[in-house]
């Protein structure tokens, strides 16, 4: 962990280590009790053009982060209250991919992410199947051309697996995370043939789509 002398902990809450995480990061994750309350946390974090890859750690000390470190700091709060820390990798097609912090509630999958674009962020939990929860951004998912871009989804990757290499406090960008979301299996979402025909997104549509974009 960096910055200004943070103390590392090893304390113990409800049977849970501290994931070597300073004290007062530790207090703020532990703070985001609910999914909702994660989310508006995520959303608040200004968005940045970067190609980068900051752990949890770094993004709380900075308070900005993109798609994929606003789902890194989701995962670690998930985790510090008591959930597995899940992503899923959504790729596309002449777009960025998409990366999502999944959680379960009753049975029921649920989503945390920060994007640019409005309807790709919170997704209550009602979902039966990963399938289902990744079509529900189908519509959302469109590049600057109009054109419906989502094409597949992963499997959930565990970054548990990813711990002994710090993926929450490393002091440098955890790129094994990406690589990781990558190697994970895909599902097709769209048959080949029906996204060759899809039709662009209409205006009003894009327009609402894009309501509080921040631009490079």
């Amino acid at each position: 962990m960096t910055g200004k002398g943070a103390r590392k902990v090893g304390m113990r809450r409800g049977g849970r280590e501290g994931f070597g995480l300073s004290a007062a990061d530790l207090r703020t994750l532990r703070a985001l009790k609910t999914p909702a309350s994660i989310q508006k946390f995520v959303d608040a974090l200004e968005y940045q053009y970067a190609d980068t890859a900051w752990p949890p750690a770094r993004v709380l000390r900075d308070r900005k982060g993109h798609c994929l470190e606003g789902a890194l700091v989701a995962a670690a709060a998930l985790r510090v209250n008591g959930h597995p820390p899940l992503l899923m990798d959504l790729e596309a097609v002449r777009d960025d991919d998409h990366v999502v912090a999944l959680y379960r509630e009753r049975g029921l999958w649920g989503g945390i992410a920060k994007s640019n674009f409005a309807g790709l962020r919170f997704r209550a939990p009602i979902y039966r199947t990963l399938r289902e929860l990744a079509l529900s951004y189908f519509e959302h998912y469109y590049n600057l051309r109009g054109e419906r871009t989502l094409r597949a989804y992963s499997r959930p990757v565990n970054l548990a697996r990813l711990d002994s290499q710090n993926w929450m406090t490393d002091e440098e960008d955890v790129w094994c995370v990406p690589e990781l979301l990558i190697a994970a299996r895909h599902y097709a979402l769209v048959p080949d043939k029906v996204a060759r025909a899809l039709p662009r997104l209409d205006r009003r549509s894009f327009e609402a789509g894009m309501h509080g974009r921040v631009k490079h």
